[in-house]
């Protein structure tokens, strides 16, 4: 075949796909190509740092022994800073909050739940996946955290949106959805190309290699080999799954029919698809083994389970011209003050807003600005992993507009008797609907709706549940916070310190809501403290 652009393009989409196609568009300039920067190397502070220069090593305060604290502290460590954690809850970790059988937990509401979960079994109640470029892995890496894979994408869960299609209230698999919806917008581009449509965009050369990858990517034509088909879509092959799989024998297996391309469209099958292209969502994730507070317990034993105060209530924040000091209640309902040189601000802003200080109006602002953001969970735990048993889903996530938003398969325990699912994983108002009710109500409503989905076997077999609702949540109030902008006054006010001062969090991050927010905002207010100490 001769070399062309066209050819080229051809062979690279044949043997690496539509991902490794668009690449090499974006390097002939056909196409934007992403190009990614790695993270800044972060450098932590050393004991040769203060050694070698005749320094003497600093106290630090930390409010908050969640994931941003435990790395301030356990950062700082590294160099030899006296560094003392002040935790309101009886655990380390924060968010990162793993429930297990004989987890007791009191909300805002006053209810008291005990979990029952049967021995290795667990719900991560707060953060659940790694995406594998963030920083959280290097982590697990060095502190001995085993991990495992975290099935975010399958292709055979499920999808199920409410309307008046032919799509519509009916349990969709992912394969099928994709096909259909790839291939019908592939017909409909395809159609464009060629009658026209896009000659003013594209030369000669440029629509035949983009037909050919329609043809491809929609799989137009089913390989029927008629003329006439070749830029339509006709839903008849396995890319959509089996009623009837092929076997043994003359068994070729059975595709259902396709729906047509208005159902598909206005059922909005694809609503979901973008979500798994997001910079954070992509395959291939991972989880700790075990549950994911083995992260938070790690770093505890690596700061020194001492150096952590737990119980701990703070009520008033100060910085002086000597240091800073902190009032707070202790485990025993005491009230006392800890004065160190610096105080690293970890609490989650809608909660610091409201504790006493002396940093000035533009802090209080920046601390209110933040929107706190109301999510949910339940966990139910089944004593016959049906999903596996009868619908053949190992792992992965169901999406529905129902109030339920996500439900959520294991990702470990394959084959065992039993397994705890993710009943829901909700956020804004369905959050906060649930989060009015008591725990028995949230189950009642999550298995009603989940029903809908699954069948009656969504209410059957299950052993025990817990649910949480963070926005009810004491220390947290919020799955995360939101703000308006992350340039404006408010935003930036917080990245600096305020005399003694400093804060950290995910809030303060581009990654809002990933344990990789909240370590990275540690690190740069670690660098900054140290160069401070290190230049006075």
């Amino acid at each position: 075949m001769p070399v062309s652009r066209r050819n080229f393009l051809r062979g690279v989409g044949v043997t690496g796909g539509a991902g490794a196609m668009y690449g090499a568009m974006g390097a002939i300039g056909l196409a934007p190509s992403a190009a990614a920067t790695p993270t800044p190397a972060f450098t932590p502070p050393a004991p040769s740092d203060f050694s070698l220069t005749g320094r003497s090593t600093r106290s630090v305060l930390v409010l908050g022994a969640g994931i941003a604290g435990l790395t301030t502290a356990y950062e700082l460590g590294k160099a030899g800073y006296r560094v003392t954690l002040l935790e309101g809850r009886d655990r380390p970790g924060g968010r990162n909050w793993t429930v297990r059988g004989g987890t007791t937990e009191t909300d805002l509401n006053g209810e008291t739940q005990r979990v029952r979960f049967a021995e290795g079994q667990y719900m991560n109640a707060g953060p659940a996946r790694i995406p594998q470029h963030h920083v959280t892995l290097d982590y697990c890496r060095e502190l001995g955290v085993a991990i495992e894979p975290f099935v975010n994408q399958n292709a055979d869960a499920l999808l199920y949106y409410t309307g008046d299609t032919a799509v519509s209230n009916v349990a969709v698999k992912h394969r099928t959805a994709k096909a259909d919806t790839y291939g019908y917008v592939s017909e409909l581009l395809a159609k464009a190309t060629s009658t026209g449509a896009l000659d003013g965009e594209l030369t000669a050369d440029d629509k035949e290699a983009l037909l050919e990858f329609l043809r491809d990517f929609g799989e137009l034509g089913n390989s029927t080999g008629d003329p006439a088909a070749e830029n339509l879509y006709l839903g008849g092959s396995g890319r959509r799954g089996y009623t009837v799989e092929p076997g043994a024998g003359l068994e070729a297996g059975t595709v259902a029919p396709a729906p047509s391309l208005h159902d598909v469209i206005a059922g909005g099958l694809g609503r979901e698809f973008s979500f798994e292209f997001g910079w954070d969502q992509a395959v291939m994730m991972f989880q700790p083994v075990g549950g994911m507070d083995r992260i938070a317990y790690a770093l505890e034993k690596a700061v020194g389970p001492s150096k952590v105060r737990y119980g701990c209530t703070v009520t008033g924040v100060r910085t002086t011209a000597a240091g800073a000091d902190v009032d707070y209640v202790d485990a025993a309902g005491r009230a006392r003050t800890a004065t160190a040189d610096f105080v690293v601000n970890t609490l989650p802003p809608h909660i610091a807003a409201r504790i006493p200080h002396n940093l000035g109006p533009a802090v209080t602002t920046a601390l209110g600005a933040a929107v706190p953001s109301p999510t949910g969970k339940i966990g139910l735990e089944y004593s016959r992993r049906w999903w596996e048993d009868d619908l053949r889903i190992y792992g992965g996530i169901t999406n529905t507009d129902l109030d339920l938003s996500h439900v959520w398969y294991p990702s470990s325990g394959f084959h065992s008797g039993r397994g705890v699912v993710v009943g829901y994983y909700n956020y804004g108002q369905d959050a906060l609907d649930y989060a009015a009710l008591p725990h028995a109500q949230r189950r009642r409503r999550a298995v009603q709706n989940g029903a809908e989905i699954h069948g009656a076997v969504y209410g059957d077999d299950i052993a025990s549940s817990f649910s949480v609702s963070w926005s009810k949540t004491r220390f947290s109030e919020a799955g995360w916070v939101d703000w308006e902008s992350q340039t404006g006054p408010e935003y930036t006010t917080l990245l600096a310190p305020q005399g003694n001062v400093y804060f950290a969090g995910d809030h303060l991050s581009h990654a809002i809501a990933w344990q990789h927010g909240a370590m990275t905002s540690a690190r740069a207010a670690v660098t900054s403290l140290h160069e401070r100490v290190m230049t006075a």
